[in-house]
C-alpha cells in the first residue's frame, strides 16, 4: 500500500499553525518596548530589568506565579502518594466492585472540567462551607482531578513489572513491607517520578479548578492573571510571564516522558 503523500506536508502544516501564536506571544515577552504588536528590539525588560513593570518586579505578577508553584507543589505531594497507593490497590484488587471503583477513578478525566468545577463550587459553599474557597479548596479540587493521571502512569507501570518480582521476593522470605520498601517502590520510581511531573505540569496551568475555587487577589494564579489583564492593553510582561510558565509545563513533560522510559530494574539488581 502506498504512502500518502499529502499525509507530512497536513501534518506539518496543522502543527506550524498551532504553534505560531505560542512563538508570536513568545516573542513580544522579548520585546524592548511596550508593544504586543510590533517588534521593537530585543530586551530582557519584562522578564527582571524593568524596575516596575517586569515579572521580578511588579508584585501583582510574581505573586501570581508564586502562589501557582504552592499550588503544583502541594498537588504534588498530595496527590502522588495517594494516587500510587491507590494504583497498587486497584491493580491488586480482584473481589466484587473492582470494576465500578475502576470506573469512577476515571471519572474525572472525562468528567468536563467547567462541571467538575461548578461541582466543587457547590460542595466547598454549601456542604463543607466551614473548608470555604481560597488556598485549601484550590489545592484540594487540584488533587482530586490530578489523582486518576497519577494512578493511570502508575497502573501501566505496574502492568510492565508484572507480579513475578514480587513473588520471587517473597519466595526468598521477604515479608510483604519489604517487598513493598525494596522491590515494587523502587521499580516504581520511574513512574511515579513521572506523575509528580505531570501532577505538576497539570496544576500549574489549571485555570478552571482555580477560578472557581479562588477567594481573593491573594489566591490569584498566572492562568488567572493572565486571563484577566489580556484584554485591557497589557505590557510584554504578560507575555514573559505566559513564557515561564510554558517553559516549566514543557519541562516538566519532557522530564516526565524521558524517567517513564527508564525500564524495571532486575529483581538481581535490587538485592544486591
Amino acid at each position: 500500500m502506498s504512502r500518502p503523500r499529502w499525509l507530512p506536508v497536513i501534518t506539518w502544516v496543522y502543527v506550524a499553525w498551532s504553534l505560531l501564536p505560542v512563538l508570536i506571544a513568545i516573542r513580544f515577552a522579548f520585546n524592548d518596548g511596550r508593544s504586543r504588536t510590533s517588534g521593537q528590539g530585543f530586551s530582557l525588560r519584562w522578564f527582571w530589568t524593568d524596575p516596575t513593570l517586569s515579572v521580578r518586579n511588579d508584585p501583582t505578577l510574581a505573586a501570581a506565579l508564586e502562589h501557582s508553584l504552592v499550588l503544583a507543589g502541594l498537588a504534588m505531594l498530595l496527590a502522588v502518594p495517594l494516587g500510587t497507593a491507590l494504583a497498587i490497590g486497584l491493580q491488586r484488587w480482584r473481589g466484587r466492585g473492582s470494576g465500578v471503583s475502576n470506573v469512577l477513578m476515571l471519572l474525572p478525566l472525562v468528567t468536563p472540567e467547567l462541571v467538575f468545577a461548578v461541582g466543587l463550587f457547590l460542595l466547598f459553599t454549601s456542604a463543607f462551607g466551614f473548608i470555604g474557597l481560597g488556598t485549601t479548596a484550590q489545592v484540594i479540587g487540584h488533587v482530586t482531578f490530578s489523582i486518576s493521571w497519577v494512578v493511570l502512569i502508575v497502573r501501566g507501570r505496574l502492568v510492565m513489572i508484572g507480579n513475578d518480582v514480587e513473588e520471587a521476593a517473597a519466595d526468598l522470605g521477604a515479608p510483604p513491607w519489604q517487598v513493598l520498601k525494596r522491590v515494587l517502590l523502587p521499580l516504581l520510581g520511574p513512574a511515579i517520578a513521572a506523575s509528580l511531573l505531570t501532577v505538576f505540569a497539570l496544576s500549574i496551568d489549571d485555570f478552571v479548578v482555580a477560578q472557581y475555587m479562588a477567594s481573593g487577589a491573594d489566591t490569584t494564579t498566572v492562568p488567572m492573571r493572565i486571563y484577566s489583564s489580556a484584554r485591557a492593553a497589557p505590557t510584554p510582561a504578560l507575555n514573559a510571564l505566559a513564557t515561564i510558565m510554558l517553559v516549566l509545563s514543557l519541562a516538566a513533560l519532557a522530564l516526565a516522558w524521558l524517567v517513564f522510559r527508564r525500564r524495571p530494574e532486575s529483581l538481581s539488581g535490587l538485592m544486591r
